[in-house]
């Protein structure tokens, strides 16, 4: 699915990046925790957020993700879209919550970029 399909399917509107909306999306990952996105993202991987700071974008770089959507309308601030510019590192944003944009994602068949976490509490 390329990142057009997903601008479309979600009614997001481009922050910046348009250029690469023909990019092959394959995997996602969703977080409002950065130390998440960094412990289980993976290199290529879509990130769905709500955190619009300067930091995600920095995360985004370091994984070398392929893309920023923030939920629930969310925007970064003039500083931070310049900086996914400066870097480019394609946002957008949508209005639907993270449940309901997982969910629509999941339905077109994009997957996560895990499988599974390890569960350090079984026996």
């Amino acid at each position: 699915m390329t990142l057009q399909e997903i601008k479309d399917v979600l009614r997001c509107e481009d922050l910046c990046g348009e250029a690469a909306l023909h990019s092959e999306v394959k995997t996602v990952f969703a977080a409002d925790l950065l130390s998440d996105v960094l412990a289980y993202a993976k290199q290529g991987t879509l990130l769905l957020t709500g955190i619009t700071n300067q930091q995600v974008v920095r995360t985004a770089e370091m994984l070398e993700l392929l893309a920023i959507i923030f939920v629930r309308g969310k925007r970064p601030d003039a500083e931070t879209i310049n900086l996914a510019k400066s870097k480019n590192i394609p946002m957008l944003t949508t209005k639907y919550i993270l449940f309901e944009t997982c969910g629509r994602l999941y339905n077109c068949g994009l997957r996560g970029c895990i499988e599974s976490v390890k569960d350090d509490t079984a026996r």
